[in-house]
């Protein structure tokens, strides 16, 4: 596996495509484990190398929209569990002060994410991509 030094971390590549961050004494950690920093605007947005980067660390599914968001559309097997994890994303989104755009229909939810103070992404962005997908899994459609 491929391995980068950053920030007194270690980031390498899992097999299972999901980055893991080991840091000396705490053992690995995942994307969606990183806690979402506030942003009081001011800042650049990251650099489209890093976006892309942090992009290919995510599940599948993700993609950089026209208006260079994170976009993922989730598909259910019907209204009610798609609600349902709209509901349950909004919970964790609440609690990390970082509220992405849902987009909810039958069966389906658009999940768009981006930091709104800068008009761009924050690594906090992929931070909340990671979670949405964590959340999703009891919800895989023939999962």
């Amino acid at each position: 596996m491929p391995r980068v030094q950053t920030i007194e971390a270690l980031v390498c590549q899992a097999e299972s495509n999901t980055t893991l961050i080991s840091i000396p004494g705490c053992g690995d950690i995942s994307l969606a484990d990183n806690q979402c920093i506030p942003c009081k605007g001011g800042v650049p947005p990251v650099p489209a190398d890093r976006a892309q980067a942090l992009l290919k660390e995510l599940g599948r599914g993700w993609s950089l929209n026209q208006a260079g968001h994170l976009e993922r559309l989730y598909t259910f097997n019907d209204f009610t569990k798609a609600l349902a994890y709209v509901n349950k994303l909004g919970a964790v989104a609440e609690a990390e002060g970082h509220h992405p755009d849902f987009y909810l229909a039958w069966g389906k939810c658009k999940v768009e994410i981006w930091t709104h103070k800068i008009n761009g992404l924050t690594e906090s962005d992929f931070y909340m991509a990671a979670k949405a997908d964590r959340e999703f899994e009891p919800f895989r459609v023939g999962g």
